[in-house]
This record gives C-alpha cells, structure tokens and sequence, in this order.
C-alpha cells in the first residue's frame, strides 16, 4: 500500500459514481472537524477516487488544501470499479443494536451526535428493525403448525 500526499483539488471523483451522497457531506465534515481527517481517500494511479467521495467533498467543504491519500495501483479497472461498489454497500448490511446504542450514546456528554447523522440513521434503523420483525412474523406463521390455511 502506498499513500502519497495530495492537493484536494488534484484529487479526481469517479465519473459514473453511483452514490447520491449530498445529505452526507455535512456529517463527514463535522466529523472530520472534530476528529481530524482519520480515513484516507483511496485513488487509482491517475488520482481518480476509488473510494471516499464524500470525503473529498466534506475535505473542499473545510477548504482543506492538500491531504493524504492511498493510492491503490495493485488493483485492475475490474477490481477498482468492484471495490468502489463494495466500499459502500457492505456499510449498508450492518445494523444497530438500538439498545447498546442507547447506551453508548448516552455516555457521550460532550459532543452533539446529531452532528454526525445519527437521528437520521436511528430513524432508518429502527424502520429496519420493524421491517425485519414483521418478516420474521410472516415467516414463523409460515411453518407454524398451529396455524391452519396458513401454510
């Protein structure tokens, strides 16, 4: 892995990204103001971004100049296009555990996690776990034995 230091504005977003990711940028770059900038943009060998658009665009946002990027030259275009893709969707598989969340968020005195986007992502969260309930209902009435014409 290689990383080398960057102008932002030298930095390229990928043409076709399929991410709509306006409603994003301003959590990122709270989170980056408070925390500094932690997750490297991953470019190709042309500085086209691979992986970390909104970051650049929460980086512009926060008249960043120049910052540190991996440049991921080891992968093929079919392995760039593909990690791009993984890159965002396998954050969409994970879920929250609404009742240790709770707990972790109410530790946290100092600083405004709404900042970072969590009413929001508590919201689709618990639409989630409703949703999620609901299919298991469906699927337990399914193989219920007890449950006549239902199976």
């Amino acid at each position: 892995m290689e990383t080398k230091k960057i102008r932002v504005e030298e930095i390229i977003p990928y043409k076709n990204n399929p991410r709509i990711n306006r409603n994003a940028i301003e959590p990122v770059a709270n989170s980056i103001r408070e925390f500094g900038y932690k997750q490297l943009i991953v470019v190709d060998e042309n500085d086209v971004i691979i992986a970390g658009h909104t970051r650049w665009l929460a980086l512009q946002t926060l008249g960043y100049d120049e910052v540190e990027v991996i440049v991921a030259s080891d992968l093929t275009t079919e392995q760039a296009k593909a990690y791009r893709l993984a890159d965002n969707k396998v954050g969409e598989i994970a879920r929250w555990d609404l009742s240790m969340l709770d707990v972790e968020l109410a530790e946290i005195i100092d600083l405004d996690m709404n900042d970072f986007g969590f009413v929001e992502q508590i919201e689709v969260d618990i639409d989630s776990f409703f949703e999620e309930k609901n299919e298991e209902k469906q699927e337990a009435l399914k193989i219920c034995p007890h449950c006549e014409g239902i199976l």
